[in-house]
């Protein structure tokens, strides 16, 4: 399908219901709240039902359904009279491949949050096919990882049809990890036997070697910074599953790598009456082919925070006649990607330039 410029537009929805599959989770609560700001009627669903019903009586107004991936008869009820359903429960190697055949036997669109890369690599694996066919919309890592990379990507890409080099460079002030994010790298890990992986000469490799200690240098006002080279997030997926991209790197800040690596690094802690974290980002992407540089910039607060204007403003336009393709797809490649940074400049700051 092709954007129709339906008449909702970028404003708020007109009552279509979305179900939350981990709805109590750290980004689950910031993906109701924005469905509820959009005016979705959001279902909370999760395996939990004592966290379930504390979230439920927050929202008194919103249908709580207890549901479990090894339960497909709860999922279906579950996602029963839904127009769509957001999947922000990891570890999500546990939970993609469940609620996506639940989503395509309910007939809804389905997105998620998820940032591990062999879970987001299982998805077009396995599901391109069957969506294809089934004529549905499947957006995995439609957050901060993966999502956002990808949509600067492909909007710095413009009118080029490959690149030599996406560079793709996490300029975070800090990053304090939930539970769930140390729990998903964890599984992520032994997936993959604690290898790394890499993009380059147009595939995905596994390596063992350490990674690069460099310098990159940030637009202001982080200007050049130590970061730790080949840090591989789900952008590693994204991005190539579209683009015709010959080498991929990606690089973290030290400070942050630091955090993440350290058991005593808080969770963490709301700092304003969204319950955003007081962490700021700045995600700068490189493109260059033949010689010529182009950059996207996007910048903002809390990374988990930011995954449900994304994870939201995706639904928003499947359900409005806005994407591009059918089947499994990245963000670039599902959506006008400028127009979808654009919509999201309540939440984003971002630049373009050659």
């Amino acid at each position: 399908m092709v954007a129709t410029g339906n008449e909702q537009g970028r404003g708020r929805a007109v009552g279509q219901t979305v179900a939350v599959f981990g709805a109590y989770g750290h980004t689950g609560r910031f993906v109701v709240a924005e469905l509820r700001e959009r005016g979705f009627h959001p279902v909370l669903v999760g395996r939990d039902a004592g966290k379930l019903a504390v979230l439920a009586a927050e929202h008194p107004d919103s249908a709580a359904r207890p549901a479990s991936v090894e339960d497909a008869d709860s999922l279906n009820r579950a996602l029963a009279g839904t127009d769509a359903v957001i999947n922000c429960a990891g570890p999500f190697a546990g939970t993609v491949a469940p609620v996506i055949e639940a989503a395509l036997r309910a007939r809804i669109p389905y997105v998620d949050v998820a940032a591990e890369i062999e879970a987001n690599l299982d998805t077009f694996d396995r599901f391109a096919d069957r969506t294809r066919a089934a004529g549905t919309v499947v957006v995995p890592a439609m957050a901060f990882y993966g999502g956002l990379g990808d949509l600067l990507a492909t909007a710095a890409m413009g009118d080029w049809t490959a690149a030599d080099e996406v560079h793709i460079a996490y300029g975070l002030s800090s990053w304090h990890p939930t539970p769930g994010t140390r729990l998903s790298g964890t599984v992520s890990r032994e997936r993959r036997g604690d290898r790394r992986l890499r993009h380059t000469g147009g595939r995905l490799t596994y390596h063992q070697d350490e990674l690069p200690a460099l310098q990159w240098a940030f637009p202001e006002p982080l200007g050049i910074r130590p970061v730790i080279g080949e840090f591989a997030m789900a952008d590693i997926v994204t991005v190539p599953s579209h683009l015709a991209v010959t080498d991929l790197h990606s690089y973290m800040t030290v400070e942050a790598v630091q955090d993440l690596a350290a058991p005593q690094t808080p969770a963490p802690v709301a700092a304003d009456e969204q319950g955003r974290s007081d962490q700021t980002f700045l995600v700068d992407v490189v493109v260059r082919s033949d010689g010529k540089q182009r950059r996207a910039v996007a910048r903002g607060r809390d990374i988990y925070a930011i995954s449900a204007p994304l994870a939201v403003e995706a639904v928003h336009r499947i359900l409005t006649g806005q994407t591009r393709t059918v089947g499994v797809a990245a963000a670039g490649e599902a959506f006008d990607a400028i127009d979808f940074l654009q919509a999201l400049s309540g939440h984003l700051v971002v630049d373009l330039a050659d």
